[in-house]
C-alpha cells in the first residue's frame, strides 16, 4: 500500500487521480476484449483468417492503449494542451492526406495505411479539437480582446470540411453536437439558441438531400420497406434471441450472419450470449463514468478544465449512446464505434487518449486557500508602495 506521506510521483498520482474513473474505464476495455471472443471469431471465419485474428489484434492495441491513458493522466492542464495542439497539427496533416492516399471503402476515404497499420486520423482529431477548442473559449472569456469562440469555430469548421470531404457524417454530426455543447456550456445566450438550433436543422437536411447514403439511411430508417435492413433486423433478432439472461458465452448463431458483429453491433452480440443483463449493466459503467465526469466539470473552477472535462464526457457519452441506439434501432445507422468495446486500434487508442485528457483534467490539485491569496496581496508591490 502507498502511503499518502510518499511524495514520489507515483503516489502523486495515486492519490490524486479518480481511481473510481480508472476503474469505470479498466472495466470497458476488458469488457472489449470478452465481447471480442463473442463476437470477433464468426468474422475471422466469414473473412477465412485466423478465427482470434480479431482477439489478438485487440490485445494488441490494449497494452499501450491503457498505457497511453494512465500516461497521459499525469500530465497538468498546461500540457494537456500542449500535447492537443501537436495531435490536432498530425491529425489535420492525415486527415488532408487521407483524401489522396488514403483506403477507399465503400466510396469513402477515411484509413490511411502506415507501418502496415490502418490508421483513421478522425478518431485522434475529436479530443484534440475539444481540448483546443475549450481553451479558446475559456480564453476568450478571461481575456475579452480574445476572439475564442470565433478561433474555435473556425477550429471546428475545419475539422467538418474534411470529416465531410471523406465523406463521414456520422463524426461530423458527433464533433457538432459535443461543439455545440461546449458553446452552450460556455454561456450561450438563450436568444443564440433557436438560431443555432435552426441552423443544425438546416445542416441535417441539407446532408439528407445532397448525400445519397446519409438519405438512404434515413429512409430505410422511417420506412424499412424502402430498401435493405438486413443489418438491422438481425441486431434485433439478437436482443430478441438473447432475452434476459442470454443463449451463453459462444453459444451465439445470430452473430454468425450479422455483418460488422465485431465493431458497430458488438453490443447486440452481448445481447445474445450474455443477456439484456447484461447489457444493462455495460449501459451503467458508461451512464457512471459520464455522470461522474460531468460532476468534476460542475466542481471545476477553472474554465478551461470545466469546459474541456465537459466535452470529452459529452463526447464519450453521445458516442455510446449513438451505438447503442443504432443497434436497438432507435435511430439511423451510423457507424459509430462503441468506446473501449468495440474492435478497432484507431478507436481504441483514441478513446483513451481521451478519457487520459479527462483523468489529467480532473486530478485534484491543492488550491490556494483564503489566507495564502490574503498573505500574496499583502506581499504584492502595489500593496507595499
Amino acid at each position: 500500500m502507498v502511503s499518502r506521506a510518499d511524495r514520489s510521483p507515483f503516489a502523486e498520482w495515486l492519490w490524486t487521480v479518480d481511481r473510481f474513473l480508472v476503474a469505470g474505464f479498466i472495466v470497458l476495455m476488458i469488457g472489449g476484449i470478452v465481447l471480442s471472443f463473442a463476437a470477433s471469431p464468426a468474422v475471422a471465419e466469414r473473412l477465412n483468417i485466423d478465427s482470434y485474428h480479431f482477439i489478438k489484434r485487440q490485445a494488441f492495441f490494449l497494452v499501450p492503449a491503457l498505457g497511453l491513458m494512465l500516461a497521459i493522466s499525469a500530465l497538468n492542464p498546461r500540457y494537456v494542451r500542449r500535447a492537443a495542439l501537436a495531435l490536432f497539427i498530425v491529425s489535420m496533416v492525415m486527415m488532408v492526406a487521407t483524401l489522396f492516399v488514403g483506403m477507399e471503402a465503400k466510396g469513402a476515404r477515411r484509413w490511411i495505411n502506415m507501418a502496415g497499420f490502418s490508421i483513421q486520423p478522425s478518431e485522434f482529431l475529436k479530443p484534440a479539437l475539444i481540448v483546443l477548442a475549450s481553451f479558446l473559449m475559456a480564453e476568450g472569456g478571461r481575456r475579452p480582446e480574445v476572439p475564442g469562440t470565433l478561433l474555435s469555430t473556425l477550429l471546428f469548421v475545419m475539422s467538418a470540411a474534411l470529416l465531410v470531404a471523406q465523406p463521414d457524417f456520422g463524426q461530423t454530426m458527433l464533433i457538432a453536437l459535443v461543439f455545440a455543447a461546449l458553446i452552450f456550456l460556455n454561456g450561450l445566450s438563450w436568444l443564440a439558441i433557436v438560431p443555432l438550433g435552426v441552423l443544425g436543422f438546416g445542416g441535417l437536411v441539407s446532408a439528407y438531400m445532397m448525400l445519397p447514403h446519409v438519405q438512404s439511411r434515413v429512409d430505410r430508417f422511417l420506412d424499412p420497406g424502402a430498401g435493405d435492413t438486413y443489418n438491422i433486423d438481425r441486431a434485433i433478432e439478437a436482443f430478441v434471441s438473447g432475452s434476459w439472461f442470454g443463449r451463453g458465452p459462444g453459444e451465439g448463431t445470430i452473430k454468425r450472419i450479422l455483418p460488422e458483429s465485431h465493431t458497430d453491433f458488438i453490443f447486440a452480440v452481448a445481447a445474445e450470449e450474455f443477456g439484456i443483463i447484461v447489457c444493462l449493466l455495460l449501459l451503467l459503467v458508461f451512464a457512471f463514468v459520464v455522470l461522474r465526469g460531468l460532476r468534476h466539470a460542475a466542481q471545476d473552477s477553472d474554465p478551461f478544465g470545466r469546459l474541456a472535462t465537459a466535452g470529452l464526457i459529452v463526447l464519450f457519452g453521445i458516442q455510446a449512446a449513438i451505438n447503442m441506439a443504432v443497434n436497438l434501432n432507435l435511430m439511423p445507422a451510423k457507424g459509430m464505434t462503441l468506446p473501449f468495446i468495440s474492435y478497432g486500434g484507431s478507436s481504441l487508442l483514441a478513446m483513451a487518449i481521451s478519457m487520459g485528457f479527462v483523468l489529467a483534467l480532473t486530478r485534484r490539485r491543492p488550491q490556494a486557500s483564503r489566507s495564502d491569496s490574503v498573505v500574496v496581496s499583502r506581499l504584492s508591490p502595489a500593496h507595499l508602495s
